[in-house]
């Protein structure tokens, strides 16, 4: 099973340091496929959950391109990123969105596929079934 370290994080929310540069490389070298939250605006790439916070520039994760899922938080840096082999998508209150890798980014508590990354479900509580194909989570190091 895929396991997703949620902005980053692997222990729980860390609201100092989710969504920048050094602690995604940091669950990526714990060996964690990684979700991040991407806007793209005028002056370059940021992370960053509610707005653009901390800039980052692309060559600096393109080793990590199968394993960072970019959640696209506005469509133009979707549009941006259709033009890119990295796995993205956008979404805001969808029960299912589809990656662009053609996996399913499933919202807690929906019906979960072979195809579906699951999302929290440690905080929303519910069970697992064995076939999904990924769990995103803060606390993705409980699954390991």
């Amino acid at each position: 099973m895929l396991l997703i370290a949620h902005r980053g994080n692997i222990n729980g929310p860390d609201l100092d340091n989710e969504n920048t540069l050094e602690y995604i490389l940091k669950a990526l070298e714990l060996g964690y496929n990684v979700e991040v939250d991407v806007w793209k605006t005028s002056s370059g790439l940021y992370f960053g959950h509610d707005e653009p916070t901390n800039p980052f520039a692309i060559r600096d994760l393109q080793q990590y391109n199968d394993r960072i899922w970019y959640h696209c938080k506005d469509v133009d840096t979707l549009l941006y990123f259709t033009d890119t082999n990295n796995i993205y998508f956008f979404h805001q209150n969808d029960d299912v969105t589809l990656t662009s890798n053609g996996f399913l980014w499933t919202y807690p508590e929906k019906k979960l596929t072979n195809k579906s990354i699951c999302l929290k479900p440690d905080v929303y509580n519910y069970d697992i079934p064995s076939d999904i194909y990924g769990i995103c989570s803060d606390y993705i190091s409980k699954f390991d």
